[in-house]
Order: C-alpha cells, then structure tokens, then sequence
C-alpha cells in the first residue's frame, strides 16, 4: 500500500517537471535592438478607391436629381454690427484772395528778372559816347527782338534820335529820365484799363464778362484767377463753363470757383456753349450777383468755325443783356505769332481787352506795345506766376520801371 502512493507521488512529480520544460519553451522571442541607421517605416494610409471601382455596401440614402438642389443661399453675417457710414466730404474751406492794389508793384520784382534786359540794353547803348548810324540801328535791332513791332521801334528810333540831338550831353540820371518818358509814351496812359463789371444801363443785372482765347494760353485758368481778383475787391461772382469741348475746362474751372466761394454754372460734355452761358447769366441774375465770368471754348480750327460758335454765345448771352466785357487771353511767350491769333478773334467778336499771361517767362515785353497796336484795345491784366494771386492790373508805370529795372 506503502509503495502504491509513494510509485502516484513519483508520477506526479514527472509529470510537473515535463510541463514546466514545455512553457518554458513557449516563451517570446526576444527582438533585437533598432538599426538607428535604418529610414524610418512609414505606414501607407488605406488605398482611395479608383474611378470606376464600385464602392463596398449600399449608401446610406438615395441620391437627388440636380433639379431638387437649389442654389446656396447668402452667407449669415458672422455678427449683426452695424456698418457705419462713410463721413461725409468736408466744405471746401473758403479762400482770402489778395487785394488787388498794388498787385504789380509786388510783383514787380518777378517782372524785372524777366523783362529788364530791354531797357538796360537801350541804356547802355544811348550811354556811349558816339551814337553813330550803327548804334542807332543796333537799338532798333534790341526793340524789334523785344516784339515792340516795326511801326512802334521806328517812331520810338526818331523820338529818341531827335531829343539826344537836342539834349546834348547826356547824363546816366537824363538817359533814364528820357527812356522812361518815351517807353511810357509807347505803352500808353491814356488807356481805360479798368475791367468793365458795372453794368452799363440802369437794370438790374450782374455785368457779363466773357473770355475768348485759343485753348493752351492759359484762358481757364485766367478766368478763375480773374475770379479771385474780383472777389479781393468785395464783387460776388458767378462763373459759366461754357468751353464744354474740353472734359476737364468745367472741373477746372468749377474748382477755382470753390476756392473763393463763386458758384460755377455748367452742362454737360459736349453740350451747346450758348445754353450754358444763357443759364449762368441767368443764375446770376437771380443770384443778385455782381459779375459773371464766362470761360468759352478755344478750339481755332477755322475762322468760320470760330465765328459760329463765339458769335452765337455773345447773341444768346445779350437776349438778357449786353455783354460789359470781352477779353482776349494771349501767351505772351508766343510773340509774334500771338498777333495772328489776337487778329482772328478780333474779326470774331469785338475785343474790348487783352490778358498778357506769362509775361515773367518771356523778355519779349515788348508784346505789350505790339499787340495794343495791332488791336486797338489796351491790355488790362498780366499773368506773372502759377501762383493762385499771380494775375495782376496792368500798370504801365510799373511795367516801365521793371523794363528799367532798379
């Protein structure tokens, strides 16, 4: 019995042992350690189906015909602020003009740089001891490139021929003296060089100026500057564009006006210049303004062209009443050729002054003589400068004494 239990716990025994020798042997493998020189192992996502290929399953609902699909509706604003309006332009602020008196004393200094080679060449000719037939015909020669014109040097030569004769000795104070005497004889004091604006008769309207000029003197321009001149001496103005050939003539001209107060009455681009010149005097009747200013269109392609246009604006504009004022605008750097123009538009519609602008930009003062000639009508301003007061009343006095210079 003894050995029959001892002989079962013997078995048991082996049998343990043999079992713990096989899950030993089951065990895991141990991994040998990473290659740190190896790339590293990029795992490849789930491969897309390809077009063609039918997709696994059925779809979660059928599909709708494009008809049924409508067309996306506006974006939600992402919040319910409110969008504030933009400010409104801010009223252009009102200029100050300068006065007017005095204008071309002050600016006299701009005048003399450009203008003084004319009487400081006649000077130091008439100083020389022998005035000789070849001296006499050099200062010819020094007026005739200043643009006086023939008919004026030639009076001019004599006069001063005749008076040296008589004279005798000639001091540098007495050659001043007595070229200055002479170059104001040719300019002329007697002319009325005011700018008409009272009205002629006893109605009660505003006086009617009108501008003519070629377009590139300088004529838009002149009549906003003229504008402010007006404006310096206490008038109300009203300003008519009625140059509605050239798009920007009426902003141009609309802008001058802003800057002193002065409404500008215009049309539209291309429009008829006599309607917008009726409505401006119109608007300046009712307005109880004092002048209006009317900037006309410049186009010399030919004289009856011209003649048409011009001429209807002056009869439209004196259904309402005469016009006061008809001033020529001229480029004083042009010289000569500028005579020809002034001679179209005096054919054209009746000059009664001349505007000389950029006269500090030329040496040729003499145009002044020339064209009060040629015309018959005396120059009443002069443009000296871009400046915004640069437009100045023609002062022969002035104008001599810069043509002397200091």
């Amino acid at each position: 019995m003894e050995l029959l239990i001892l002989a079962v716990v013997i078995a048991v025994v082996a049998v343990a042992a043999i079992g713990g020798l096989v899950v030993s042997g089951r065990k895991k493998k141990q991994l040998p350690p990473p290659d740190r020189s190896a790339p590293p192992t990029v795992t490849a996502p789930p491969r897309e189906p390809l077009v063609g290929e039918e997709a696994e399953g059925e779809p979660e609902a059928p599909g709708r015909p494009i008809e049924d699909v409508g067309a996306p509706g506006p974006a939600a604003p992402e919040h319910d602020a409110e969008v504030e309006a933009p400010p409104a332009p801010a009223e252009p602020e009102i200029e100050t003009p300068e006065p007017t008196a005095g204008r071309l004393v002050r600016l006299r200094a701009r005048l003399s740089r450009s203008q003084s080679t004319l009487g400081k060449g006649l000077l130091t000719l008439l100083s020389r001891d022998r005035l000789d037939e070849d001296t006499w015909e050099e200062i010819e020669d020094t007026l005739l490139t200043a643009d006086v014109g023939v008919t004026p040097t030639q009076e001019l030569v004599e006069r001063l021929r005749e008076r040296v004769r008589v004279l005798g000795t000639r001091s540098p104070e007495e050659l001043r003296a007595l070229l200055r005497e002479e170059l104001l004889n040719l300019v002329g004091t007697d002319f009325e060089r005011d700018v008409r604006t009272e009205t002629t008769g006893a109605e009660d309207r505003p006086g009617v100026v009108l501008v003519v000029g070629v377009n590139g003197t300088g004529k838009t321009t002149t009549t906003g500057k003229l504008a402010r001149v007006l404006v310096a001496d206490g008038r109300s103005v009203v300003l008519g564009a009625a140059d509605t050939f050239r798009a920007a003539a009426a902003d141009q001209l609309q802008t001058w006006g802003e800057r002193v107060g002065a409404r500008t009455v215009r049309g539209p681009e291309g429009g008829d210049p006599a309607s917008v010149a009726f409505d401006a005097v119109k608007e300046g009747t009712s307005a109880g303004a004092d002048v209006v200013l009317i900037d006309t269109a410049g186009r010399l392609h030919t004289k009856a062209g011209l003649m048409d246009e011009l001429g209807k604006v002056k009869r439209v504009v004196e259904k309402q009443g005469p016009v006061d004022e008809v001033l020529l605008v001229l480029d004083a750097t042009t010289g000569q050729n500028g005579l020809v123009q002034a001679r179209v538009f005096a054919e054209v519609v009746d000059i009664t002054g001349i505007v000389l602008t950029k006269l500090d930009g030329t040496a040729k003062g003499g145009i002044v003589v020339a064209v009060q000639r040629e015309l018959g009508v005396p120059v009443k301003l002069v443009g000296l400068g871009e400046g915004a007061d640069d437009l100045a009343p023609f002062e022969p006095e002035a104008f001599v004494d810069a043509l002397l210079g200091d």
